[in-house]
């Protein structure tokens, strides 16, 4: 009587480049770009996810293409409402005709307002959830990473996404002390974006950044002797223009963005309980998210902590993958206080 399934719960890690939907009994079902193109003049939805984002930079005066989360949070309301929808049909698509609608664990920043946990919560359950449950990301990301999050012992996780950088130190089911900052992957590409116009007056787009920074940067110049061809506009000319960069430049580039994520390890690092510093120093440092596969950067946050760092196995996933094992346990996050209440900042 499979007609009858009743239930297929969700995990969305809804994040700023990213959006990953995690069915139950299924793994992640869906990863596409958090990108929605927009009509202005119909207001219709002309594209979301890949297709969206194939349009950047691309599109005619009539199409806009946003990007609804910034930092982590929901800078467009019924955009984001509208994606979530869109991601949520497309995993429950084989959804029996008399499913119930799915309770949804949604992944939100630790260093989120009560306001912007409400929002996320409000568009959720506007998407089409029945009861909306948020889980602080840096949690989800250990539970994806595989930590023994509920027992008793200290586990420290760095979870570089698009918009932030979350740090936590977890213990016994709770997070311990943590720190967010929103320095991460798209701050990373607009240094880039910003070096190149500086020292060349070439203009590139987001996405000739993100793959400069995927091939050839690196952590504190770690790497020496890349070199990528770079297309862009001259600033000057007006004219399309190739320039060659190296390895060393884009890595120096990307030196400030760098000390502040250590910086923030190092802060978290002075705020944790002495008994759980010691199970860090024992168990080292995981990162997870797309920054954590930025060249040498677990060599250069071990060599500043003098802690053994770690990247998971799935980095870009590991949210998504907690954010799903995290609705076996919905019945506690049902009675919980909201995530930026346990977050201890």
């Amino acid at each position: 009587m499979g007609i009858f399934n009743i239930s297929q719960d969700l995990g969305i890690d809804l994040g700023t480049a990213n959006t990953l939907v995690y069915v139950k009994g299924k793994g992640v079902i869906v990863r596409e770009p958090s990108v929605v193109a927009k009509n202005l003049e119909t207001g219709a939805v002309e594209a979301v996810g890949s297709d969206a984002r194939m349009m950047i930079g691309r599109t005619p005066g009539n199409i806009s293409v946003v990007r609804p989360m910034k930092d982590g949070v929901i800078a467009d309301y019924d955009t984001t409402s509208i994606m979530m929808s869109y991601y949520m049909k497309k995993a429950m698509k084989k959804r029996s005709l008399f499913a119930r609608k799915p309770n949804v664990m949604v992944c939100v920043p630790s260093g989120i307002t009560m306001v912007e946990e409400r929002a996320v919560i409000d568009a959720t359950k506007q998407a089409g959830a029945k009861e909306a449950y948020p889980i602080a990301e840096p949690f989800a990301a250990a539970i994806g990473a595989g930590l023994p999050v509920w027992e008793p012992t200290g586990s420290m996780i760095v979870d570089i996404g698009g918009g932030t950088t979350e740090i936590a130190v977890i213990s016994l089911g709770g997070i311990v002390t943590s720190n967010s900052i929103r320095i991460a992957g798209d701050d990373m590409d607009e240094a880039i974006i910003s070096y190149i116009r500086k020292n060349y007056s070439l203009m590139i787009g987001e996405r000739s950044a993100e793959s400069i920074k995927m091939d050839i940067a690196a952590a504190k110049q770690g790497i020496v002797g890349e070199e990528m061809d770079l297309r862009g506009r001259d600033l000057l000319t007006g004219l399309p223009k190739t320039i060659t960069v190296t390895s060393e430049e884009i890595s120096g580039a990307l030196d400030d963005n760098i000390d502040a994520i250590v910086n923030a390890v190092k802060a978290t690092l002075e705020k944790t309980p002495p008994e759980l510093s010691a199970d860090i120093m024992d168990r080292g440092i995981v990162l997870s998210g797309g920054g954590a596969l930025l060249k040498n950067l677990d060599k250069v946050i071990s060599e500043e902590t003098k802690i053994p760092v770690f990247v998971t196995d799935e980095p870009l996933e590991s949210v998504a993958i907690g954010t799903g094992k995290s609705l076996d346990y919905i019945d506690q996050f049902r009675s919980a206080p909201s995530v930026s209440s346990r977050a201890l900042n």
